[in-house]
């Protein structure tokens, strides 16, 4: 009973405690998002009817989380638009869209990584992750911008002139980025 399909389940009794059938322990909150950060799988349900409560417990972990460090993840602007997507028609788009961007991320922060041992290696440089931190944040503003032009582009009410103005905008943000990375690169390549 300790494993369901291979997840751990943890059980949340009235008391809102939480119980990790698995060990026979029970665990908190942040027990919780350690287990996520191992890439351990689990799923959380309702002790009393068995009901799937995984999504609320994650969120519950993201807000504490967000509070506790004060370091947010979740800028106020993506909130805002995430929230504006609720009751949309865009909402069965939203969480695929964001999954497949979340694990796109992950490979480009892998790579980003092997990237940089492999030019800086064990340099002051390479231990100093400022230059690639400074273009994580880009690549998500970069992202947030076109999953923004990406839903504008699925309303059924717009025109076609903001559509061209779009693709106008997407050409200049692309050779925007265009630029960046050659410098980033000419920097790189000086560093070398």
């Amino acid at each position: 009973m300790a494993r369901n399909d291979g997840q751990i389940v943890i059980k949340k009794y009235a008391n809102r405690r939480l119980y990790n059938t698995g060990t026979s322990t029970y665990v908190t909150l942040d027990d919780l998002a350690v287990m996520v950060k191992k890439g351990e799988d689990f799923t959380v349900q309702d002790a009393k009817s068995g009901e799937d409560i995984t999504h609320s417990v994650l969120t519950q972990i993201i807000f504490e989380q967000e509070s506790k460090t004060g370091n947010t993840l979740l800028p106020i602007s993506f909130l805002r638009q995430l929230i504006s997507y609720y009751g949309d028609q865009m909402q069965m788009v939203v969480p695929s869209y964001l999954e497949h961007s979340m694990q796109a991320f992950t490979e480009q922060q892998s790579q980003m990584r092997e990237q940089i041992n492999k030019t800086f290696g064990d340099t002051p440089l390479g231990k100093n992750l400022q230059v690639p931190m400074q273009l994580i944040e880009e690549t998500t503003r970069r992202n947030t911008e076109l999953f923004q032009q990406a839903m504008k582009m699925f309303s059924p009410f717009a025109s076609a002139a903001p559509q061209k103005e779009t693709r106008k905008a997407e050409a200049k943000d692309l050779d925007e980025l265009k630029e960046q990375l050659r410098a980033l690169q000419t920097k790189l390549d000086k560093l070398s």
